[in-house]
């Protein structure tokens, strides 16, 4: 059953996430030099790797 926690650290979760998305959405747009400049290309395979071994890690 969900309480009033889960709920906030659900919207929390949705929240930080919108906000990922709109920070790589606006990233992508700039052209690709730039992109290099800042190293945005290198930060976000290496955020994808982050990513995938937190998901794959098991829980107990």
């Amino acid at each position: 059953m969900f309480n009033l926690s889960s709920i906030g650290r659900i919207a929390t979760r949705y929240a930080a996430a919108r906000a990922r998305y709109r920070s790589e959405r606006e990233l992508l747009s700039l052209p690709i030099e730039l992109r290099k400049d800042i190293g945005f290309p290198e930060i976000f395979d290496a955020q994808k790797s982050r990513c995938a071994a937190m998901s794959s890690a098991k829980v107990i």
